[in-house]
Order: C-alpha cells, then structure tokens, then sequence
C-alpha cells in the first residue's frame, strides 16, 4: 500500500537519520493514557505527539472537537522533532488506526509527501516482538516548509454547498448507529448530515490492519470514482482511515471535513437527519 509501512520495513529503518517515528496512542476516555503508555515503552526513536495538546487545537464555538492545530505551533514541534522537508514519518497508534491517520493527514495537508502509518500499531509492533525501549530521543532541530494542499481539506460552507446542490458525495465514517442518529454517546445532537451515505471507517481494518489495496476497492465499488468526495466522522479523526483507504483505493478527489459532524450541528441553521 501506498501510505502504510510494514513493521519490517520500519524495523530495517529505525536507525536511519531521515526517519521519524511518532507515538499517536492515545484514548478519548483516558486522555492521558497516551503519555502514560509512552513512557512505558515504544518503538526505538518514537517521539510522542498527543492527540488532544498537538494535533487540535481548543475547542471553539464552531470547529468541532478536534479543530486543526495551530499551524505555526505545530510546525515547531514537528522541526523540534527533528522532522524536516526530507525526512520519512511513520506514525502509529495502539492499532486502531484512526489517531496515526490524523498525524497523516495532517502532514500531507501541509504538504509532506513522505507520511505514512505503521500497519498494525503497537499492539502489532508488540505481537512481532520487535523491539521496545523507554529512552526519550532528542533530535536535532529541523527545518519544516508548509506547502497547503488546500484540496485535501472541505470546510462547512463547502458541505453546505454539497448538500444543496448534491453535487459531491458525502461520506458519513461513524457506525451505523450514530449514522442513523438511533445512538449518539459523544455529540450533543443525533443524526447525520443530509444526503450522506454510510461507510464505518473501521470496516476498511481487519485485526488492526489495512485491508488489501484490491478490498479495499470492494468497499467502494459502488461510487464514482471522478466524483467529489468529503468525508467526515465526529470530530475529524475517525473519517482519516476512510480518507487514506480512498486514496489506495485509487480515489483522486477526496476532501476531509476537518470539523465534521459536530462542527456541522454547531450552526443552529444546518439541516439534520
């Protein structure tokens, strides 16, 4: 696959000077289990980019949960990890896949080609019995230049258009249950956005692990490939695994609702289902 790595080849990799590592677990009901489970241990080299303090930003009046890091913050960090405009970056989570995507995705908006996940996660990592250590790396500060690629990310206004016009495919990420508003554990309103259609972001993992390039395609056969596609989930973070299998998928046009549904029921003026 194209945006996933095998832990064989991060384990062949792990002491080059060009590669970067980061740790993305992490846990909505446990905020600070990520960190806590880091200093544990992790792959060799990983620096930890928590979820909540690095990769969002505060919670707003609109934005949703999960709005987008403050860009010039989270280029400091990224060059304090020593993550410049030459280095590889695999990132992982526990295996559930949707935190490293967020990580991925967020480099690739900013322009970094050289994103990828660790297939897997740790729970992987761990099941392989490769290698894990406490130390806390230290790198040497690098230099990161943002190129946004503003075609990879929709905004509300954009999704209002969407909905109007029908014009883009939306895709809801969320379970079924959400989807169908018939459950609703985390956002203040049930429902979904008009005209969406349904594909649970987890159906494209399998044990921790991408599904095949090939069924991951199956999972899609039924949308036009040159059309428009905005996927949205939550908060932003679940709906990344459906926008990176899009992609493999072969998916030219695929935009992220950073916001998503909660930024959408912000706005006492938007429709839902």
């Amino acid at each position: 696959m194209k945006f996933v790595k095998e832990q064989d080849w991060v384990l062949n990799h792990l002491n080059e000077n060009n590669i970067r590592i980061i740790d993305c677990r992490y846990s909505l009901a446990e905020p600070e289990k990520g960190k806590k489970d880091y200093l544990i241990g992790h792959v060799p080299g990983a620096v930890f980019f928590d979820v909540e303090q690095d990769l969002s930003a505060p919670v707003g009046d609109h934005g949703g949960r999960h709005p987008l890091p403050d860009t010039a913050e989270f280029v400091r960090k990224l060059e304090a990890a020593g993550i410049g405009d030459d280095t590889t970056v695999i990132a992982y989570d526990s295996g559930e896949g949707q935190y490293a995507a967020r990580f991925w995705w967020l480099l690739q908006y900013l322009g970094h080609e050289q994103a990828y996940v660790l297939d897997g996660g740790y729970s992987g990592w761990i099941v392989g019995d490769n290698p894990i250590t406490k130390d806390i790396p230290n790198f040497e500060k690098a230099v990161f230049h943002v190129n946004f690629r503003s075609e990879l990310m929709a905004d509300v206004e954009e999704v209002r258009e969407a909905v109007k016009k029908r014009d883009k495919i939306l895709i809801d990420s969320r379970e079924e249950k959400r989807f169908l508003g018939i459950e609703e554990p985390i956002d203040k309103k049930a429902g979904r956005i008009p005209g969406a259609l349904n594909k649970p972001w987890m159906n494209g993992l399998q044990n921790n692990k991408y599904l095949p390039v090939e069924e991951q395609k199956q999972r899609f056969h039924d949308l036009d490939p040159e059309s428009q596609i905005i996927v949205y989930c939550g908060s932003g973070i679940t709906a990344v695994p459906n926008f990176l299998t899009l992609k493999e998928a072969g998916f030219k046009k695929v935009k992220l609702y950073v916001g998503s549904f909660s930024d959408w029921i912000s706005y006492e003026e938007n429709n839902i289902l």
